[in-house]
């Protein structure tokens, strides 16, 4: 199944980056994908951290849900919606960051609200996600039929959930063999850590890794680290984009995953959790 890894340079217009989404979206249909990945805040990487706010969607309803659902039915793909900020039930100060998929037909058919949430802070560069963004507390997954009838079980991730191997150890407990990583690592924690991390993550439970990044040198002065990636279960680095916008694609192998499960067990050998 060719799968396609999405990089954008999101700016402060939410039409915008919808409009770039779905040139890009297009560009990997052409290019064979069945399934897409866009980034973490494809949809607006704001001024301010509470622009977000400004754009959020209830679930079911609104232009980036609409853009979403009528690209995957259009194309007839699977697409991963990066994230987007979905109302906070009494809470008009926050918003989830989440993940949706869409079946070929243009359905919702998973949902993923982002657990970990990042902040860091170094000199005069400073994140806080808790101040606009409700965590979430349940991993997710999803089931995948290839136009060839193969079945892929896929799981949820989004960026900074990428430092806490428990969680993806606990995709694996619910039989996942390719695990999603919309991001926009920061330049900083990007050029020392997000390579590394996501080969990791991909070794230790030996599963097919596709990571969408945001990459670049935003209207808001944020800097991204971009290399978007696709990587098998031994850990190797398949296809990769640098910085800007563009898409990646890559024919992944579900036998290649099967046989590094058989070849080296690790997986059975656990003794812990």
């Amino acid at each position: 199944m060719k799968v396609a890894a999405i990089q954008m340079v999101s700016g402060l217009s939410c039409e915008a980056n919808l409009q770039a989404a779905s040139l890009l979206i297009h560009q990997a249909a052409e290019q064979g994908a069945e399934l897409v990945v866009l980034p973490e805040y494809f949809c607006i990487l704001g001024a301010v951290d509470t622009d977000k706010l400004a754009v959020k969607e209830d679930l079911g309803s609104g232009p980036i849900q609409s853009m979403l659902a009528q690209a995957a039915a259009k194309h007839g793909l699977w697409i991963v919606g990066g994230t987007l900020p979905l109302s906070v039930p009494d809470d008009n100060d926050k918003v989830y960051n989440s993940t949706l998929v869409y079946n070929p037909q243009g359905e919702l058919v998973a949902r993923y609200d982002k657990i970990h949430l990042f902040k860091f802070k170094k000199g005069t560069e400073q994140y806080d996600e808790s101040k606009t963004l409700v965590a979430g507390d349940k991993p997710a997954c999803f089931d995948l039929i290839t136009h060839s009838g193969q079945s892929w079980r896929v799981g949820l991730s989004i960026c900074y959930d990428l430092r806490f191997p428990e969680l993806y150890r606990s995709l694996v407990d619910m039989g996942v063999n390719m695990v999603l990583v919309p991001s926009a690592f920061t330049h900083t924690t990007g050029a020392a850590h997000w390579e590394v991390l996501l080969r990791a993550r991909a070794i230790e439970n030996q599963v097919w890794l596709v990571a969408a990044a945001q990459g670049g040198e935003h209207e808001n002065l944020r800097k991204t680290w971009g290399q978007s990636m696709i990587i098998n279960p031994w850990g190797q680095v398949m296809s990769e984009l640098g910085t800007g916008s563009g898409c990646t694609v890559f024919d992944i192998d579900k036998d290649e995953l099967d046989r590094v499960r058989v070849e080296l067990p690790a997986l059975d050998h656990r003794k812990l959790g």
